[in-house]
């Protein structure tokens, strides 16, 4: 996952001074130290990590402490909102022209990712309401135009291309007359990468920029790459101007440096964050959401958004109205899991939510949701709603009919009473504090052994 070994270390960091009610400079110089190794194994670029150390230094020593925080907390604070300044304080948006078609065009390296991306991003755009065209400008990759077309039928989302041109400025032109015609308000353009940055690269790429005048030059970057993606960054930035940078492989890379690096360095946006595989795994870059995750933190907004997303409201406040007057059983339970498997990795997800973190070796098997949905299927009806009637030959009868072990039922059910518990408590829990309450309540260790 992004930024796990950075964020691992900076939350051991700060949870060591958070609770300390008087700082010394002597623990302010060690804190700081420990700060710094951890951004530099991080791949964060040396001259970023020096500025950055001193601003902490100089804010932590000459600011007074805030009546309503110990000076540990203090500190933290600081941290927190040098991270967000760092990652670009606030979130930079698409600039979508009153006067349709807005153009977008992709730029980067070969490899970076950018066919993916660009259907990642009609995607997104189509969720905002817009009719997206994506048009295939590479014309020198074996098999680019076929990826993107691809792409296009998986999203059902239409794609221009003529393999007959090799015009790349000729085939843009071409295709914002194709979306005005089909009423397309987004034109994305795919164009060319090369395996390092030449000559021949940059000056086509000048020569679509000069022939469309797109309104958002995007610049996709492979996040794993490091150092290199800073570098990358500021060599197209200053040929093309770019107007924001989109991170890909963001689920890949444990360290993150090139994250807090290249807004500092190109001085453009990262306006978009792609943090897995499937083609809905593309996220606005939100700074001080990514600088609280890093932290450890939560990010519960981004929780709401994907549930907002992916939840089916109305199957949502019908199962509500159920579980106000009984019991939650195992047709709800399936209903509960199939809703969150829309959301994306239970384990990304359980990293969002505040307080969470502390549970470091919690990871849960996705593949387990597969297994259960199995199992639930494999009952009767009245086994769903009456789990206790579950005995040995009924569970032998489950295991065979949903191909798993008696165990793995056995399991299941156990972690399934759990559940239930906690839905009690959270129903039982009024007024302000219910949600503390649970979480005071869950034993780690039962966390972590538990099955879903």
């Amino acid at each position: 996952m992004a930024f796990e070994g950075l964020s691992s270390r900076l939350q051991e960091i700060t949870r060591k001074i958070r609770g300390k009610a008087r700082i010394t400079e002597s623990d302010l110089k060690e804190m700081l130290r420990e700060v710094k190794l951890a951004l530099l194994e991080a791949d964060v670029n040396y001259k970023i990590v020096k500025e950055f150390i001193a601003t902490i230094q100089e804010k932590a020593l000459g600011q007074d402490v805030m009546k309503s925080l110990t000076p540990g907390q203090q500190v933290v604070k600081i941290v927190k909102d040098e991270l967000v300044n760092l990652l670009g304080e606030k979130e930079s948006k698409v600039n979508f022209t009153p006067n349709p078609p807005t153009i977008v065009m992709l730029v980067g390296l070969q490899g970076s990712g950018k066919t993916t991306t660009a259907g990642k991003l009609a995607n997104l755009f189509r969720k905002q309401g817009k009719k997206p065209l994506l048009v295939a400008c590479d014309i020198y990759r074996p098999a680019a135009i076929k990826q993107l077309q691809v792409v296009g039928a998986q999203l059902n989302i239409p794609v221009y291309s003529n393999e007959n041109s090799k015009d790349v400025v000729q085939i843009s032109k071409q295709a914002i007359n194709v979306a005005m015609s089909k009423l397309n308000d987004v034109i994305i353009l795919d164009t060319a990468g090369r395996l390092h940055i030449d000559e021949a690269l940059m000056d086509e790429l000048k020569n679509v920029k000069n022939g469309v005048h797109p309104h958002e030059i995007l610049l996709v970057v492979d996040s794993m790459t490091g150092q290199d993606a800073v570098n990358v960054s500021e060599k197209f930035n200053e040929a093309l101007g770019v107007d924001g940078v989109i991170l890909t492989k963001l689920d890949g890379d444990t360290r993150g440096g090139a994250a807090l690096s290249v807004k500092k360095v190109t001085g453009k946006p990262i306006k978009f964050a792609a943090t897995g595989e499937k083609l809905s795994d593309i996220e606005v870059f939100h700074p001080e959401r990514m600088a609280q995750r890093i932290l450890g933190m939560g990010d519960i907004l981004s929780v709401i958004e994907k549930a907002e997303e992916s939840f089916d409201l109305e199957q949502a406040e019908k199962l509500e109205k159920q579980l106000k007057k009984k019991e939650l059983d195992l047709d709800d339970y399936l209903v509960q899991i199939r809703q969150m498997k829309k959301m994306g990795s239970f384990s990304s997800l359980l990293k969002l939510i505040p307080g969470m973190s502390k549970f470091k070796d919690l990871k849960v098997d996705d593949k387990e949701f597969s297994k259960v949905e199995a199992m639930i299927c494999s009952m009767t009806k009245k086994e769903k709603q009456n789990p206790k009637i579950l005995n040995a030959s009924r569970r032998q009868r489950i295991a065979k009919g949903s191909g798993t072990t008696v165990q793995d039922i056995n399991k299941f059910m156990k972690s399934f009473e759990m559940t239930q518990k906690m839905m009690k408590q959270m129903q039982s829990s009024k007024g302000k504090g219910g949600l503390k309450k649970l979480m005071n309540g869950i034993d780690e260790n039962a966390l972590k052994n538990m099955k879903f």
